[in-house]
């Protein structure tokens, strides 16, 4: 039977052309550990000893809806976007937290949203996406092969999704119009992530299932180059799993990314060659700045990269237990939401931890947003956050 070969593994799909929808359904067999990231049925540690040095407040918190895992909000010069699982899309201004408009969007949304200063797009279990006009009318709906996978990546006049057959879509972001497909051959088994791609200069990074890092151009869809971050390895399909699920990263030239049971890396950004490469993996994500590559590895240590060489930083392991996403910038600090919706702030140079807030008792949906200064996220409990600090 055609759904037999389609197999969900806790937060792993098989990869299955022909398979339409893989949300109503889920097989499962035996899971790999991702407690540090969940919690799953596990109860996290203590919290860890502080000795704040600053103080962590909630600008402003927007009741949105419940959300699974991938859910994250979306900023776009004077506006912030999120979305929830039952179809509902809101618009915030993200100084005030004041709701602009809120609109269904769909009966029901797979992923989180993509926007830029004109559109927010959502799509569905179903491939449909859904574009909103900046002032909540309808813009268009397209219709893809398989589910959407993971939020879109709106710039430069394309709207770029993933679907559950291994598809990248580049759709035109003022028709919705299919401008190109990219696909690369899937391995048996890949992680369920929601990574989005990079869209940047004309060109468009994508990462893959396999762990290789494509560069595109964005009108056409030509392959400019391709880099390997993980290559597969181990006996079994489950150990030989190296995806990339993070969304890439840009500094000037350098592009960075980073890869599921396998490297980190940063690579010249016009010609696809190495500059370092760290055998660091992770799943979280990861974020940079002008000095450093911060991530939460697959352990759940907290690192900082020097981005020009990949030298180490530091490392704090004091959340190991506590089942931590990616991290953030917050002001000069960097920032991390763990399974119990606190946030723990700590110093950019060396690590040291220095400050946490509490929110409402549900870790974050996906990796929180910079947010002119601040960060913002969605709780599991359906709360859309930004955080400041003073």
């Amino acid at each position: 039977m055609k759904l037999a070969r389609c197999v969900a593994i806790a937060g792993l799909v098989v990869a299955v052309g022909g398979c339409q929808s893989l949300t109503s359904w889920i097989p499962t067999i035996p899971p790999p550990n991702f407690d540090w990231l969940t919690g799953g049925p596990h109860k996290p540690g203590p919290l860890p000893t502080l000795d704040a040095k600053v103080t962590a407040n909630v600008n402003w918190q927007v009741p949105v809806g419940k959300a699974g895992l991938g859910f994250s909000p979306v900023a776009v010069a004077d506006a912030l976007y999120a979305s929830a699982s039952d179809g509902t899309l809101l618009r915030v201004d993200p100084a005030t937290g004041r709701t602009v408009w809120r609109v269904s969007a769909a009966p029901a949304i797979a992923t989180g949203v993509g926007a830029n200063t004109s559109i927010a797009v959502v799509g569905t279990g179903q491939g449909q996406v859904q574009a909103i006009n900046a002032d909540g009318s309808k813009a268009w709906t397209a219709q893809l092969s398989s589910e959407v996978t993971a939020p879109a990546a709106v710039a430069e006049g394309v709207a770029i999704l993933y679907t559950g057959d291994g598809r990248t879509y580049a759709l035109d972001a003022g028709t919705g119009k299919t401008k190109w497909i990219f696909q690369r051959q899937a391995p048996a088994l890949v992680v369920r992530n929601a990574a989005t791609a990079l869209i940047s200069h004309g060109g468009v990074f994508v990462g893959a299932a396999g762990g290789k890092l494509s560069a595109l151009d964005a009108n056409t869809g030509v392959v400019a180059w391709e880099a390997t971050v993980a290559t597969p390895k181990g006996a079994t399909e489950l150990e030989r799993i190296a995806d990339i699920t993070s969304t890439p990263v840009l500094a000037d030239r350098v592009v960075c990314s980073t890869a599921f049971q396998g490297r980190t890396v940063c690579l010249d950004a016009v010609r696809g060659t190495s500059i370092w490469s760290r055998d660091i993996p992770s799943y979280a994500g990861m974020v940079v700045d002008a000095k450093n590559v911060y991530l939460t590895d697959d352990s759940g240590n907290v690192q900082a990269l020097d981005r020009a060489t990949g030298a180490s930083v530091w490392k704090q392991d004091l959340f190991t237990k506590r089942y931590i996403g990616g991290p953030q910038l917050i002001g000069d600090y960097v920032g991390v939401v763990d399974s119990q919706g606190y946030l723990h702030i700590l110093a950019k140079d060396n690590g040291a931890y220095v400050g946490r807030l509490a929110t409402d008792g549900s870790g974050a949906t996906a990796q929180p947003i910079s947010l002119g200064g601040s960060m913002a996220w969605q709780s599991r409990n359906g709360t859309l956050y930004s955080v400041g600090i003073r």
